[in-house]
């Protein structure tokens, strides 16, 4: 087991975010999200439901299962059962997520991908982010344009940013005031290099080390959901 990577350790830190999802549609958005939405269905969520982004159903090999019309994404989104794991160009101590644009948004310095469904996303169901370069300049203390809604522009009963897995670290939002925090450290990070790495304080009360990857979920990574290691490639070793 000593040969673990550090992309394998960050798809096992997606896969636990799903833990006791049950029969919830995953939508994950990247490799390393959804080889951990796949690992999942292989091991403790047997019955998620796992979406390709646009209408079809998977399963873990990436087979087609069932047909989800894209009308009815949308009441899923309204009122269903949904987990998506979204990326970040900027994130926030308090989970506004920013993928539109770069600095003053009448006049950006960078156009991005725009707000698309993040802001429909953030306030219906459970949402984390998956972060594979943490850096000061996607950690950032407020972010330019707020595409994700954060904690501290909540509305409604459903809105619930779940966690942040990062290369470094998995955070968090469960504390008094909704500013993140960090859950854990990857093996061989430090508390301190995460907050070098962060552009406002985090909270660091009572941190673990990511768990690693059991010897079966190891094998199943390896052999069946990337066995042309492409994770690592995303999260260099």
């Amino acid at each position: 087991m000593s040969d673990i990577t550090r992309a394998e350790i960050c798809v096992t830190a997606c896969a636990d975010l799903f833990l006791g999802a049950g029969e919830t549609l995953i939508s994950p958005m990247g490799l390393i999200p959804s080889l951990g939405a796949k690992l999942a269905r292989l091991t403790t969520e047997p019955d998620l439901l796992l979406s390709d982004g646009e209408a079809y159903l998977l399963t873990p090999e990436s087979t087609v299962e069932g047909w989800l019309p894209y009308r009815q994404v949308f009441d899923v989104v309204a009122h269903g059962r949904r987990h998506v794991v979204m990326g970040a160009n900027q994130i926030d101590r308090f989970g506004n997520q920013n993928i539109s644009a770069i600095g003053d948004h009448a006049k950006p310095t960078r156009q991005l991908l725009g707000f698309r469904g993040a802001p429909g996303n953030t306030i219906n169901h459970r949402t984390s982010y998956w972060v594979p370069r943490h850096s000061p300049r996607i950690l950032v203390n407020a972010v330019d344009v707020v595409s994700g809604v954060g904690y501290d522009h909540a509305v409604g009963p459903f809105h619930d940013i779940h966690r942040v897995v990062t290369n470094l670290a998995v955070l968090d939002f469960d504390t008094p005031h909704h500013s993140m925090r960090i859950v854990s450290t990857h093996p061989g990070v430090s508390v301190d290099e995460v907050q070098k790495q962060t552009s406002f304080p985090l909270i660091a009360d009572d941190v673990t080390e990511t768990r690693l990857p059991t010897e079966e979920e190891l094998e199943l990574i390896r052999t069946t959901i990337d066995p042309n290691n492409k994770r690592d490639k995303e999260v260099p070793a």
